[in-house]
């Protein structure tokens, strides 16, 4: 794909994008924004780079009007900003990512902490059961069941905590978790890490240990999101 000025030469990150075919159940809208946002949070479009909206437009095969729609919710996500007589500008960079991977583990720690006061036994059997299928999807290395298990896991601890508030703040950051779970679920190192962690996680929830299960769950959020910045972004320091 191309963008004003920004891809001529040597930059080549960023690839075209499928059209979109008579039979696509989403709307285009939200094909284009979903689509859109994976690419900008894989790190396939420069901070600052302009978007060249009728190149995308071609690309996916539709008119400029869906492709507008979408760059407006993403701004209205902080990933783009239109800017006068400039046009659309990517603003999602390593210092962005870092500040939303430190929003999301403040949110994720405190649901972890009301979890282990508000679990149920139904609750407690859920949790650890997808704990376990973690164990073994990390074994056979199955990286998209590991990619969904994360999000069940990551649900089931939202449901258990009884959370109304914290749940709809924590909706923000929701789509971030899966761009950085595809981005990272592919080492086999990563894998262990995160299957030690949830695993840690779960019994601390179950145990009722409001403390551990805050620390820990912030600690996996933080520490994962820090291999997200160093393969994205080459970022090598500690968050």
């Amino acid at each position: 794909m191309e963008a004003d000025g920004a891809l001529k030469g040597s930059d080549k990150r960023v690839a075209g994008f499928e059209k979109i075919g008579a039979s696509f159940q989403m709307t285009v809208r939200d094909h284009v924004h979903r689509t859109m946002r994976n690419a900008i949070l894989a790190g396939r479009f420069a901070a600052g780079q302009k978007i060249n909206e009728r190149s995308l437009a071609e690309q996916f095969g539709v008119s400029t009007t869906p492709i507008k729609e979408a760059l407006r919710q993403l701004e209205t996500e902080g990933l783009v900003e239109a800017l006068p007589r400039r046009g659309v500008v990517i603003r999602f960079s390593s210092s962005w990512a870092e500040e939303m991977i430190l929003a999301r583990a403040a949110l994720e720690s405190m649901i972890a902490h009301l979890a282990a006061k508000r679990i149920g036994k139904e609750g407690k059997v859920e949790l650890l059961a997808t704990a376990n299928l973690m164990r073994d999807a990390t074994a056979s290395g199955d990286a998209d069941s590991l990619i969904a298990l994360n999000e069940t896991f990551h649900d089931h601890v939202h449901k258990s905590s009884q959370c109304s508030y914290l749940a709809r703040l924590i909706e923000r950051q929701q789509f971030y978790d899966a761009s950085i779970r595809r981005v990272i679920h592919l080492d086999p190192t990563e894998r262990q890490k995160a299957l030690n962690e949830h695993v840690a996680i779960a019994e601390a929830i179950v145990s009722g240990d409001a403390d551990k299960a805050e620390r820990t769950m912030r600690d996996h959020v933080v520490r994962s999101g820090d291999t997200y910045l160093s393969i994205v972004f080459g970022k090598q320091e500690d968050i």
